[in-house]
């Protein structure tokens, strides 16, 4: 998304939520906030702050693309976006799009673990399936050797651990980093 140098960021933040809603796999799996008291501040911070914060998923998307040979790599593309809570989830691969999507949503877990929340979706793009199956187990078991997680043996009846793998400490309340109360997620975001 291209910022126009005309548009303040509360509109910024707005407009960059509706394209993010394109890219996801149903649109209202990006929250717009339209019942929260905060949403003005929130998409204010979000104009004036995601810039820097897809620069840094970018450089955990590298992290993970270094995992593999250059020809191994899914096309990708990544952002964060606030996820609605009725779906629980931390992040998302939408494969229907060209390139692959990623939508993380860094507002669930703790700035330290954003690696691990970019690394389960990559390991997603690149079994190019939805699921916790075997082969995203084998895309997420090399994954974690090059990132220094603990891997996982494959074993029947694992997929249910791998849902959420590798482990993040939960934010009580998400809608906290959206609205700017963690100053420090760059400090904290860096890699390991």
């Amino acid at each position: 998304m291209v910022r126009s140098p005309d548009l303040d960021p509360c509109h910024y933040g707005l407009d960059y939520l509706y394209t993010m809603r394109s890219l996801a796999l149903k649109p209202d799996m990006v929250n717009l906030l339209h019942q929260c008291s905060d949403r003005t501040k929130i998409y204010h911070w979000i104009g004036s702050q995601i810039d820097a914060i897809n620069a840094r998923l970018n450089q955990l998307l590298q992290a993970c693309h270094g995992c593999f040979h250059t020809w191994e790599r899914p096309t990708l593309q990544i952002f964060a976006a606030p996820l609605s809570d009725t779906y629980q989830l931390e992040g998302i691969c939408n494969l229907n799009t060209r390139p692959i999507t990623l939508l993380i949503d860094v507002g669930r877990a703790a700035p330290e673990d954003w690696l691990a929340l970019v690394a389960h979706e990559y390991a997603h793009a690149r079994a190019a399936a939805p699921g916790h199956h075997h082969q995203f187990a084998q895309a997420l078991a090399h994954l974690c050797l090059g990132l220094g997680y603990e891997a996982l043996p494959w074993q029947p009846g694992i997929e249910v651990n791998l849902r959420a793998y590798p482990y993040t400490r939960a934010l009580p309340d998400p809608l906290s980093f959206w609205r700017g109360e963690q100053a420090d997620w760059r400090s904290r975001s860096a890699l390991l």
